[in-house]
């Protein structure tokens, strides 16, 4: 019997995860597009660094940060009593590292393709800037920044270097998907492991599988729109 712990709380850290990301990732994606100044390369190659650097790389750095030596792991414990590390809460933060290039640059892409004499007729038409974003902006990058949550999603999902630093294995407490994965193949237990990949498999399928679809419903609306026009 396959226990569905890792299952919950992987849905549970990638679902927490998402929520920081979308936000982060389209806000940091906005800024971007739309300013320029000194330093922005600099900036953006931050950004985008855990997409390319090993995942274990990320959660080294992750674990010298809010370790318990570490500048915002002895603060939070001296000042709150708080400890991020080897708990749900440093498995979230791990997903977020790694996710969030991900929803940034999907966001960036879509923000390129909009077409920006429209946001330049809602300024004369008085609009303010945060009008602009809400009712121009956002509605048209839409379609992307759905693909950068669904990708991002499945990222955090899939999550292991950066967990496994930080929040480890704890059987019951700190174990997602992947983890359960790595340590029942090691363990040899094949059985277990082959039913981990299917269920992360059938979740990300699904995932991928409802944004295509819901793409797909998007393109023919618009297309019929044209038509009819």
């Amino acid at each position: 019997m396959i226990d569905m712990q890792p299952v919950y709380l992987s849905i549970k850290v990638a679902g927490a995860a998402l929520v920081f990301v979308a936000i982060l990732g389209t806000a940091a994606a906005l800024i971007m597009h739309r300013c320029s100044f000194p330093g922005k390369a600099v900036i953006e190659a931050l950004f985008t660094m855990p997409l390319v650097l090993p995942p274990v790389v990320t959660g080294f750095i992750l674990l010298l940060l809010i370790g318990k030596q570490g500048p915002i792991g002895s603060f939070l414990s001296e000042y709150f009593d708080i400890q991020i590390i080897f708990t749900p809460l440093a498995a979230v933060l791990a997903a977020i590292v790694v996710a969030f290039p991900m929803m940034y640059q999907s966001a960036k892409a879509a923000f390129k393709t909009i077409d920006p004499n429209l946001e330049d007729v809602a300024r004369t038409l008085g609009a303010s800037e945060g009008k602009i974003v809400a009712t121009v902006t956002l509605p048209l990058a839409l379609p992307g920044l759905a693909a950068g949550a669904v990708l991002s999603f499945a990222r955090a999902l899939g999550e292991f270097g950066g967990t496994i630093m930080v929040a480890g294995s704890i059987v019951g407490k700190t174990q997602t998907i992947p983890l359960a994965i790595y340590f029942a193949a090691e363990s040899n237990d094949l059985y277990t492991a082959g039913g981990y990949v299917l269920i992360i498999a059938i979740i990300t399928f699904a995932a991928v599988l409802w944004v295509n679809r819901w793409h797909a419903k998007t393109d023919l609306a618009s297309r019929k729109d044209r038509v009819i026009c």
